[in-house]
């Protein structure tokens, strides 16, 4: 099993909660972050004064899957948050050694 976590545009969110629905994924967990890479924030222009924005506005999705799902829910990121412009974003694969269902107890891939 696998956590995949993409930090993306917030306005890509309904194309990649689409997309991951359209391969099978049962849930995701939706956050907004803050946050900024290689660019650093840019600097914008209001009321004539210039100012840095250091932390830029993104969404954080996690998704739990099975490992023979992680190809197409890359994939399926990949396209759907893709823009072509800077800031698209990352996406992370981390193992998961355990889940557990807390209403029903269940274990492994049947929590899922």
């Amino acid at each position: 099993m696998k956590l995949v976590t993409a930090i993306i545009k917030p306005f890509k969110l309904d194309e990649v909660r689409e997309a991951l629905s359209a391969i099978g994924v049962q849930g995701i967990t939706v956050t907004e972050v803050k946050g900024f890479g290689r660019q650093k924030g840019h600097t914008e222009l209001y009321r004539g004064a210039e100012y840095v924005v250091d932390f830029l506005p993104k969404v954080k999705i996690e998704a739990a899957v099975d490992d023979a799902l992680v190809e197409q829910v890359i994939e399926a990121m990949e396209g759907a948050a893709r823009t072509g412009k800077i800031g698209d974003g990352k996406i992370f694969v981390y193992d998961l050694e355990q889940v557990i269902r807390i209403r029903t107890g269940e274990t492994g891939r049947e929590a899922l």
